[in-house]
């Protein structure tokens, strides 16, 4: 390729236009700008480097070509503006083909050694993750995805521009050249993302409230209608099995047996295996009522019926999307307590956590907060000294709802015993507002508020245990929110697109180190969402065993201590996280 007078980012028309492939492909080659390849090459190297999650082929695949596409279209764009404005200098034909060559060479080499670069960090990113490091396999694929999607949106945007310019010729018979210029474009613009909101992202967005729909109508393998009547849908509740939804009906036909628990506790000296009880489960589906204040007071005529006030610990809990409550956490609970629990949920939607955040982000903080409330109220109107430990708790999305029933950390303190936050998404009010006002010196991955007197962020993997090693006193009521360094759910933002966030170049424990670059970070982050529960235990989204230091941070049973906790948590790590 080459220009013969043209600057870098001006085309070149040949005096004659052979025909055939390979004419084509020439032309084509001709059209591109040479500063938006230029870019395209630079983010194709930049998508290779690491960030929170380790990537299979398919994701790097696609983050590659995102992120070229989004170089090469900065890229034209900055030449087209250059040319505009007249800054452009031309180039002789011999400089521009020493142009071309060194710009060809530089992708043949930068090509295959970021691959090769792609799969050492990924491996380095494995190891620190405790996973068994494969041998680096399909990075052809990574190169034909990525240049494959890359070139399929470059086509369909010329398209666009094609279409654009058909319709300003049109216009122009009537109209001065400019102006049918800029209608044609808006026109082609607004019909454009009519059509990609109407047809593609509503048709995806209903294709997945309907299969996401027919899910919720089902029941997990395995599971049956309770018959203890300290459950919810059993013969004896106010809440009618077909009601519970999916994750409702796996929730309350689970768990551990009071034989189980009794025999964690025969291992111990904290809890009297005699004292073992069943523990209480009460949940509320979508469909058992007409909103969510309804379906949040049929919640308390469960705790009312089961006589869950009596018990020793009561957790309200905000469900993710799909009404999931999650196993680890009610587990956990009930073997450090003797089953002397009491766990209420309630759903308020059957769609996955991102869409229902994407299609609705009122809902989750709503019935967070009438959930809580209705509780709160009833809990109350119990005798003072009898009340079960009250505490507020959610995980990821179900972290974002259960906060919205609290406008600060006072509110926390005066309405709770306790609060336990998981993987919460940064977007959250509290936890954005406890993070940005953190003390001096501490990390916006592990911040300290105010000298952790309350509010305390755990972030070891797997533990999050090194919240309690602050000096100072720790008061009840305690708030404990746990994350790890490498979650993505907690930490991905669209500001991230424009603005570098703190974290990003943070030392986390089971992070590698990270460049920011705009567009292309966010990319990486947003994958890494996608894939943030699929990593081993204590890394990413993945909390099984962090439940364990959390919970007895907030309220164990008289007599638990750090042996106790080694223990359950070694129970735990032989139970299947189901998450």
């Amino acid at each position: 390729m080459e220009h013969s007078t043209a600057g870098p980012d001006q085309q070149d028309v040949p005096s004659a236009r052979p025909s055939g492939v390979a004419a084509r492909l020439e032309r084509f080659g001709r059209s591109l700008s040479p500063t938006g390849l230029v870019l395209a090459l630079t983010c194709y190297c930049i998508s290779m480097t690491p960030s929170l999650i380790p990537r299979g082929w398919l994701f790097q695949g696609l983050l590659t070509g995102l992120s070229m596409i989004a170089g090469y279209a900065f890229g034209a764009f900055l030449g087209w503006v250059t040319r505009r404005l007249g800054f452009q200098r031309p180039w002789d034909a011999s400089t521009s083909r020493t142009l071309w060559f060194v710009l060809g060479g530089l992708t043949a080499v930068l090509v295959p050694w970021f691959l090769v670069l792609a799969s050492r960090w990924q491996g380095d990113l494995q190891a620190l993750f405790g996973i068994v490091e494969s041998p680096p396999a399909h990075v052809m694929l990574v190169v034909l995805v990525g240049f494959g999607l890359a070139l399929a949106l470059l086509l369909v945007g010329r398209g666009l521009r094609w279409c654009s310019r058909r319709a300003a010729r049109l216009l122009g018979r009537w109209v001065p050249a400019r102006v049918a210029g800029l209608v044609g474009a808006v026109a082609v613009a607004t019909i454009t993302v009519l059509l990609v909101n109407g047809t593609l992202i509503n048709g995806a967005m209903t294709a997945l409230k309907n299969i996401s729909a027919a899910t919720d109508a089902g029941t997990p393998d395995g599971a049956v209608a309770p018959t203890s009547a300290l459950r919810s849908g059993s013969p004896d509740s106010v809440v009618d099995w077909e009601d519970l939804g999916f994750q409702g009906r796996a929730f309350v036909s689970s768990g551990p047996s009071v034989e189980q628990i009794a025999d964690f506790a025969a291992g111990g000296d904290v809890v009297d295996p005699a004292d073992v009880v069943e523990p209480v489960r009460v949940y509320a589906g979508l469909q058992s009522a007409d909103d969510v204040d309804a379906v949040a007071a049929l919640v308390v005529d469960e705790l009312d019926r089961t006589d869950a006030w009596d018990r020793e610990i009561l957790v309200v809990t905000t469900t993710t999307g799909t009404g999931w409550v999650d196993p680890s956490m009610s587990q956990t609970l009930e073997y450090m307590h003797g089953g002397d629990t009491a766990i209420a949920a309630m759903q308020y939607s059957y769609l996955p956590s991102w869409v229902s955040f994407l299609s609705d982000r009122e809902t989750p903080p709503a019935a967070g907060k009438a959930l809580y409330e209705a509780v709160y109220d009833a809990w109350l109107e119990q005798p003072e000294g009898s009340r079960p430990f009250l505490v507020a708790y959610g995980v990821s999305l179900g972290s974002f709802g259960a906060q919205g029933a609290f406008s600060g950390l006072q509110d926390m303190t005066a309405r709770t015993q306790g609060a336990l936050f998981v993987g919460t998404p940064s977007f959250t009010p509290n936890w954005e507002f406890f993070t940005e006002n953190r003390d001096p010196g501490s990390l916006e991955y592990s911040p300290v508020y105010d000298g952790g007197r309350q509010v305390r962020f755990g972030t070891d993997p797997g533990s999050g245990a090194n919240a309690w090693d602050l000096p100072g006193p720790w008061e009840t009521p305690r708030v404990v929110y746990l994350q790890h360094a490498s979650d993505a759910v907690v930490w991905w933002s669209p500001d991230i697109l424009w603005r570098e966030p703190d974290w990003v170049s943070e030392p986390g424990p089971d992070r590698l180190e990270m460049t920011w670059v705009p567009v292309v970070t966010f990319w990486q982050v947003t994958f890494d969402m996608f894939v943030a529960g699929n990593v081993p235990q204590g890394h990413g989204h993945a909390y099984h065993l962090a439940y364990t230091d959390g919970l007895a941070a907030l309220g164990a049973p008289d007599g638990w201590d750090d042996a106790e906790t080694a223990r359950l948590k070694a129970l735990m790590s032989g139970i299947p996280d189901e998450s």
